[in-house]
């Protein structure tokens, strides 16, 4: 009995911390009137840019520039986007004290002219509205806006991150965190006015910081600036560390240990007891010859159509990974442990060829 209320009390939890926080069409007066400047730190990223640049061309809101920073990409990054007409400028060496995504999104603000700033990741895509809405959307909610993407996979090693997607959309949809003074950003896709930006002294505030979008989400709350999140679908989509899985352990492990501290005790509790219940109902197969295996696998069946019904808001993950849901969890835990390897033991994390001390937070 106590194992199927771990399950079905776990399950629950899924419920209260997701939230369909997406962005509706709608009209605001005005928005076509926005000067708006796009910026994109773009470190070998040849194979992503092209999909992006593509569809910023294509939006019913034109954008009134767009700034790549090439942070010394050792591939074609630079050739494609000036293949699309684009600014691009080269990231100055990194001085010290500074990481290098916030020194490259530094940098491109400094050539930015616009009202407005929205920074992309490189790897993001775009339906052609999704500026002009999230302008509405930003315009409506006040503040400061980011989105989720929606998380498009291809191989089996891509869905293994089925439920990090899902512990990464709890975290930033959870609604213990709407009042948090740490609520955060998510950085792949965040727009502000400049004034706001401005105001806490944009990404130089959280220049040594590796979690740079939390943190800056952190410095608009204590300015007194709303913090709004989103999550990405029908809107704004990606395709995570489509390069191999060195790329994804690396990408999910540089913050896997560090995000939770952000967050509110509640929201850690409910993410705990929501993991919890996945990996007690995940050992079914272990209890075949007890009175156990029945519970456990009912448990089983229940975060699987709790995952089906979820997926169609976080992302494209097939049939079989929700079914087999047991790989992305032994996927997580792996990640989790080499993170808290990398964090404790090394005292850097490493991603796209530089460590990042997590002790002073600088780059070597």
């Amino acid at each position: 009995m106590l194992i199927a209320v771990i399950c079905v009390v776990g399950c629950l939890c899924g419920f209260i911390l997701f939230r369909k926080n997406v962005i509706r069409p709608g009209y605001v007066p005005g928005a076509d009137k926005v000067k708006l400047s796009v910026i994109i730190p773009a470190r070998n990223e040849a194979c992503n840019l092209p999909h992006l640049l593509h569809a910023l061309k294509i939006q019913t809101l034109e954008p009134f520039e767009i700034i790549v920073v090439d942070d010394f990409s050792e591939d074609d990054t630079r050739e494609i986007a000036e293949s699309y007409g684009v600014t691009v400028i080269s990231n100055p060496s990194l001085p010290e004290g500074w990481t290098g995504k916030n020194w490259a999104v530094w940098n491109g603000y400094l050539q930015a002219t616009g009202d407005m700033i929205v920074f992309l990741d490189a790897d993001i895509r775009l339906v052609p509205r999704a500026l002009e809405m999230l302008i509405m959307a930003r315009q409506q909610a006040g503040g400061v806006i980011s989105v989720v993407p929606f998380h498009y996979t291809v191989s089996f090693g891509e869905r293994l991150a089925l439920i990090f997607n899902f512990l990464g959309v709890f975290a930033f949809t959870s609604p213990i965190e709407k009042d948090s003074p740490n609520k955060g950003l998510y950085g792949s896709c965040i727009l502000t006015t400049r004034a706001d930006y401005e105001a806490i002294k944009g990404h130089e505030s959280v220049k040594a910081e590796m979690l740079d979008d939390l943190n800056l989400g952190a410095a608009f709350r204590k300015a007194g600036i709303r913090v709004t999140n989103f999550i990405g679908y029908g809107l704004v989509s990606f395709r995570m560390y489509a390069q191999g899985m060195k790329s994804r352990i690396q990408g999910f492990g540089k913050g896997a240990a560090l995000g939770t501290s952000k967050l509110k005790g509640g929201t850690i509790a409910l993410i705990a007891l929501w993991v919890l219940g996945l990996v007690a109902s995940e050992t079914f197969f272990l209890f075949l010859n007890t009175s156990w295996w029945l519970p456990l696998f009912m448990g089983y069946l229940i975060y699987m159509m709790q995952l089906f019904y979820f997926v169609r808001y976080v992302g494209k993950f097939g049939v079989i990974m929700p079914i087999l849901h047991i790989f992305s969890t032994i996927f997580m835990v792996v990640v989790m442990l080499y993170s808290v390897y990398q964090v404790v033991f090394l005292g850097h994390v490493a991603w796209k060829g530089r460590n990042v001390k997590v002790g002073s937070r600088r780059e070597l």
